[in-house]
């Protein structure tokens, strides 16, 4: 009930950043509303080979088309962060009766608070309240029910009922760590909680005596947690390795695989701080300025850091004796920040990452409090204080996340090195009608991060609102489309919204050549020399040659961006905007550039891209929405007038890559 209040003002709060990566699935191809629109749903995830379908699957719950209302996702987001508060409940509790069988009061007592500081602690908003990080709390649904399972079936074991510890045990570490890879990939890191808690707190102290019991249990205990185990270090080793040996490059990001695991020590740490000394405020989503470590003493903390990280896990496995619950929390904290803080080239900084990792670091806490035959009186003041004073801030900091334009200058001034968080702000300056503000933010960290293309282009479009741009400003969109490592989707968004601007002169100083001028420093940016990012920079090309009504010239990039990556969407997109413009004929070649080209159509990755394409081939999709726009493109050239009856689910591209 507290948490639920503490949380309650954060849910009015908007979508944000990779929600809109993401959610927008749920109506690529239409409403789902029927069964074939559904298996194309599900298999349309991208990230992780498996694509996490289990968590899209649980997005049906709260809309079945997009736009959506972000209210529901955000209620289930929630129901969903109870309910792992319940499963830690019962997690902890079943836990303390292994260290103090006869003290079952200590063992609820403890369990109760423990889970209460798990649950009402404010670092955790940024994952609850964060939509699409769901995909990080189902994994602990599904850590926490397998463990309880496997414990389960342990004790089973321990009473010598082989086949019920067997099953019990496979159900639990088998079964569960499959569902939660379906989550998201961490998931696999079950094995791992199952392997710590074994051997800190069951193995010393409730051991599986029975001959059979001891083999079934040492059985599955190599089958299910060591080997997995054993294979994502492997994994992990072997990326690494891979990485450092081409050069240590990690493809689009500033920094190298030998400087992401030199800075993430530090990150570990700072993690650490946010969980013991908790504050109403954080960075939230915006770390991209986090500076990473170039060497053991640049910055100076980055052998400190590495030398605490090495020593808490060290002497966690040192004292697991004297010390059982503060053993337990480091390394099952430390076990579950393998996947995302060792060698993966993903982004340095992310506050969700502690969700399912922090899940017992207050226990130890609460153990020691939950014993009162000394200092009672002390200690249950403490219980009522701790809780209380998490949920205010909570509170507070949902309510930050219920206002999206308090939420965006709170962060722009906790992070004013962060171009995300100053381009965040500027955006929901200029949609609130103070573009000089916005303007002002952006200038000011432009001059030190001049090959930043997002603010750039957000400062382009504050001073058009202001009433038009300078040279300057064109020269500051050439430098960042010259300089940037990556665009993202950003560049196409902002291309999108402007060109109207600028064929209509609503904004004077951007013209139709300025944006083809920025479009031509991309194509030249070795550092976008992707096929991806070629194909999206010739298509917007293509577009401002529609805009200008020449269609010929338009045809020729399209289907030079075509050819780059042959995928039916793309052909789609180009044809069906030909045809909108009133040049169905051109659109018409461009449909049978494709059809002659189409057997060097890109061949879909493995795991579930793979799955998703034999779903539309079983389908027949992409020929029937062909056939459905030659169709509507024939009509209009036999009319001769323009026509625009192309579905929307045959012009919009798939979610999830890095194209249109």
């Amino acid at each position: 009930m507290l948490a639920v209040i503490a949380y309650a003002p954060g849910l009015p709060g908007p979508f944000l950043f990779d929600d809109f990566a993401n959610l927008p699935a749920l109506g690529d191809t239409g409403p789902i509303d029927n069964w074939p629109a559904f298996w194309r749903y599900i298999t349309s995830g991208t990230a992780d080979p498996t694509g996490r379908p289990l968590t899209l699957l649980t997005f049906l719950i709260d809309a079945h088309n997009w736009p959506a209302d972000p209210w529901p996702f955000k209620r289930t987001n929630l129901i969903v962060h109870l309910l792992n508060g319940v499963l830690l409940y019962a997690l902890l509790a079943r836990l303390g009766r292994v260290l103090a069988p006869d003290d079952a009061a200590r063992c609820r007592t403890a369990a109760v608070l423990g889970a209460a500081l798990w649950l009402l602690h404010p670092l955790l908003v940024s994952t609850t309240l964060y939509i699409v990080q769901r995909e990080a709390m189902l994994p602990a649904t599904c850590a926490l029910a397998g463990l309880l399972l496997w414990l389960r079936g342990r004790q089973q074991l321990v009473d010598g009922r082989i086949g019920a510890g067997l099953t019990w045990s496979a159900v639990g570490l088998g079964g569960f760590t499959v569902l939660g890879v379906l989550c998201k990939a961490n998931g696999a890191l079950l094995p791992c909680y199952a392997l710590v808690i074994e051997a800190v707190l069951l193995r010393p102290r409730q051991p599986v005596i029975h001959p059979r019991g001891r083999r079934a249990h040492r059985t599955a205990m190599v089958v299910l947690a060591a080997l997995p185990a054993a294979a994502i270090a492997a994994y992990l080793l072997r990326i690494g390795l891979v990485g450092m040996a081409h050069g240590g490059n990690a493809g689009i990001r500033p920094w190298s695989y030998a400087q992401r695991l030199l800075t993430e020590p530090r990150v570990l740490l700072d993690y650490l701080a946010l969980l013991w000394v908790p504050r109403p405020f954080s960075s939230g989503l915006f770390n991209d300025q986090y500076l990473a470590s170039t060497s053991l003493i640049q910055p100076l903390s980055t052998l400190p850091a590495l030398l605490a990280v090495l020593a808490l896990v060290a002497g966690a496995w040192r004292w697991r004796g004297r010390y059982p619950t503060w053993s337990v929390a480091v390394l099952f904290y430390f076990a579950g920040q393998l996947l995302e803080s060792t060698t993966i080239a993903l982004e340095l900084y992310f506050e969700h990452r502690n969700y399912v990792p922090a899940m017992l670091m207050f226990w130890p806490l609460a153990w020691w409090l939950a014993d009162t035959r000394t200092l009672a009186w002390p200690r249950r003041a403490l219980m009522v204080a701790l809780p209380l004073g998490l949920a205010l801030m909570t509170h507070a900091r949902a309510e930050v996340w219920g206002n999206v334009h308090t939420q965006a200058l709170v962060w722009a001034r906790i992070n004013p090195e962060s171009p995300r968080a100053q381009a965040n702000a500027a955006q929901i300056l200029v949609q609130s009608g103070q573009p000089r503000e916005a303007a002002a933010l952006l200038q000011a960290l432009l001059a030190r991060r001049p090959d930043e293309s997002q603010l750039a282009f957000n400062l382009i479009g504050a001073h058009c609102q202001m009433g038009g741009i300078t040279p300057a400003d064109i020269e500051a969109g050439r430098i960042a489309m010259r300089g940037s490592a990556n665009t993202g989707s950003l560049f196409a968004h902002w291309f999108e919204r402007t060109l109207p601007v600028a064929m209509h002169g609503r904004c004077p100083g951007l013209s139709t050549d300025v944006l083809l001028d920025f479009i031509d420093a991309g194509l030249h940016n070795p550092r976008l020399s992707s096929p991806g990012r070629q194909q999206d920079m010739i298509y917007l090309r293509g577009t401002v040659a529609l805009a200008r009504h020449q269609p010929d010239a338009a045809l020729a990039d399209f289907i030079q961006a075509l050819d780059l990556q042959v995928r039916p969407a793309m052909a789609l997109k180009g044809a069906a905007a030909l045809g909108a413009a009133g040049y169905p004929q051109q659109g018409l070649q461009l449909l049978d550039h494709y059809q002659q080209h189409k057997a060097a159509s890109m061949p879909a990755r493995s795991g579930m891209p793979m799955l998703h394409a034999w779903v539309l081939a079983r389908q027949n999709y992409w020929a029937n929405e062909v056939t459905h726009l030659r169709r509507q493109l024939n009509l209009d050239a036999h009319d001769a007038t323009p026509h625009t009856g192309a579905r929307p689910s045959a012009v919009r591209e798939r979610s999830g890559g890095e194209r249109l």
